[in-house]
């Protein structure tokens, strides 16, 4: 998730580097750009007037289009998996460890609209891009808590299901976080949503979804 308190090296100067610009405002207004517009119509004319630089920086400065769009990914969710693989660490058993990264998981996306729109837009496009976000995101992910979730399954405690089903079920409403304009129309009176606490918001889908998806364990409430 991104941070804005790390820091990030500038850019160094140069004609087609704007001085005032350090390289993580250059790649979070990528990522905006992206978010909002989709990869197709998002233009290199187009960033370089979003962010505020020359016409040629982005081929100068990262080689294509598609080159930027992977560095604003690496830069988007490059604490992300660490601080999955951490939740797994401290939980005391499976379900715990499955609850934690479910809120965790929800609390991220909540919290990263841009990021969010991005991997929604993307997951639903057979392309170079999902193959980038399988391999840096998605399998990583799904390889850190698979275990949890078979263990979880072989003692009746989640339903047997086929492996994408099961990551529907998990990652599915998180990605639904990024869908506020259905959100303001179904609950007027609360909007606008992208100003409501993102915290509680992302743990009540966790509550809901963790209450269907998570049987307790034998003895338990």
């Amino acid at each position: 998730m991104i941070d804005g308190s790390r820091g990030a090296a500038k850019l160094p100067r140069g004609k087609y580097s704007p001085a005032h610009q350090d390289e993580r405002e250059i790649l979070r207004r990528g990522l905006d750009t992206f978010a909002e517009l989709g990869y197709a119509a998002t233009t290199v004319r187009e960033l370089a007037r979003r962010l505020d630089v020359s016409h040629n920086f982005i081929n100068d400065r990262y080689g294509s289009k598609d080159k930027f769009w992977r560095a604003v990914v690496d830069f988007a969710l490059r604490d992300d998996q660490d601080e999955f693989d951490l939740q797994l660490a401290r939980s005391r058993d499976d379900g715990e460890r499955l609850r934690n990264v479910i809120i965790q998981l929800y609390r991220r996306s909540a919290n990263a609209s841009a990021l969010n729109r991005l991997l929604a837009d993307e997951s639903t496009r057979d392309s170079n891009r999902l193959d980038y976000l399988h391999e840096r995101f998605i399998k990583p992910f799904w390889d850190s808590i698979e275990p949890t979730i078979n263990r979880l399954m072989a003692a009746g405690r989640i339903p047997e299901a086929p492996p994408h089903v099961l990551y529907t079920a998990i990652t599915g409403p998180a990605l639904a976080l990024a869908q506020e304009p259905v959100a303001d129309r179904l609950n007027p009176a609360a909007a606008p949503v992208a100003e409501q606490d993102r915290d509680s918001m992302a743990d009540t889908l966790s509550s809901l979804v963790l209450h269907g998806l998570l049987r307790p364990p034998p003895g338990g409430d």
